[in-house]
């Protein structure tokens, strides 16, 4: 994509271009996860976190009998250190371990080079179309995945609906600019009316679209789709757009493809797409409860003992992290989406 002067672009368009460009974008070209990166994901915060996911999949793997053969995918894997503590985790279950087929699907070659020399793991395989899964039951699981997907912005005035556009001025700067919208098409696509109670909406046609996908193949194969990731679960939508450059927020219009640019997830809006699968049910509740129903303040109780006082004093700063209120454990939630008729709730 080439921005010319005078010329717009959709805010989606824009977006994919400074995150996934070939040449230019940020997940293509850099690797963005850990201390050195701009932000720092929970996997990479304490293993903690991993070992509760591992904790919470052979539970779901158990509650729909123990199969034989099950799929697990991670959907964008970061530099890999979940599926790689999971994978530590799962060897002492051998049972589960031999049952389980691992899959990471991820758009960036340069992160999948990273994940491969991170995991160092022979039995499992990378995969770009979900829909070649071997038909089995299948575990999605999608840490801070959604996030990353381009949104378009729509503003209400007079009773008319205008999109957010990008475009070039003649000093060769960017700017946002609007053009006048029907939202009828998109409300048919996405089978919901979308701009009910709104005054301003912002959502990813991608994202919905991948969710769409990772729904149907649960009704078709059964399994479930676990998503753990920032966001609300309020009817009225926000303006949640924003960039992060050196590990500080930045303008959405500067450092292009050298920013990440995200968004918080309408979880509301997610449960209102599951409600046309009337197969499926969801279950949603914050990273704060979801980690503490697990178990994991037990479990750094356990690996605690015999540790150093200073060892013992970064173990619970980090759990911290991923379960007090004003840090992770409220500003992220976790919603379940599976087959109704599995009465599984566990960490809900």
């Amino acid at each position: 994509m080439i921005l010319k002067k005078n010329y717009k672009v959709p805010l989606d368009k824009f977006i994919n271009f400074c995150l996934y460009d070939k040449k230019n974008g940020y997940y293509m070209t850099k690797n963005p996860f850990g201390i050195s990166g701009d932000f720092t994901t929970a996997p990479n915060i304490s293993r903690l976190f991993s070992e509760m996911m591992a904790i919470w999949t052979i539970g779901f793997w158990e509650s729909i009998g123990s199969p034989k053969k099950i799929n697990l995918i991670e959907l964008g894997a970061g530099n890999g250190e979940m599926i790689k503590i999971m994978i530590e985790s799962f060897k002492k279950f051998p049972i589960f371990m031999n049952s389980c087929k691992i899959f990471i699907h991820e758009k960036s070659p340069r992160l999948i080079k990273v994940q491969k020399k991170n995991i160092n793991f022979k039995n499992i395989k990378w995969i770009a179309d979900l829909n070649k899964l071997q038909k089995l039951p299948s575990i999605f699981l999608a840490n801070e995945f959604f996030d990353a997907f381009p949104i378009k912005q729509f503003s209400k005035k007079n009773e008319n609906w205008f999109e957010k556009f990008v475009e070039i001025n003649f000093n060769n700067k960017l700017s946002f600019a609007y053009k006048k919208s029907d939202l009828s098409n998109i409300e048919k696509k996405i089978n919901y009316i979308i701009k009910k109670n709104q005054k301003f909406i912002e959502y990813s046609p991608e994202g919905i679209k991948y969710l769409k996908n990772l729904l149907k193949l649960i009704v078709k194969n059964d399994g479930v789709l676990l998503i753990v990731d920032y966001g609300y679960f309020q009817e009225q939508m926000k303006n949640t757009l924003q960039s992060i450059y050196k590990q500080k927020y930045s303008n959405v219009l500067e450092n292009i493809g050298k920013s990440d640019i995200t968004h918080s997830i309408n979880f509301f809006l997610f449960d209102k797409i599951r409600q046309n699968f009337k197969e499926l049910d969801s279950n949603f509740t914050t990273q704060k409860n979801f980690l503490t129903n697990l178990g994991i303040k037990q479990r750094a109780e356990i690996i605690c003992k015999c540790k150093t006082f200073k060892e013992k004093a970064d173990i619970y700063y980090r759990l911290e992290r991923l379960v007090g209120e004003k840090e992770m454990g409220n500003l992220f939630k976790v919603m379940m989406i599976k087959n109704s008729y599995n009465t599984f709730k566990l960490g809900f």
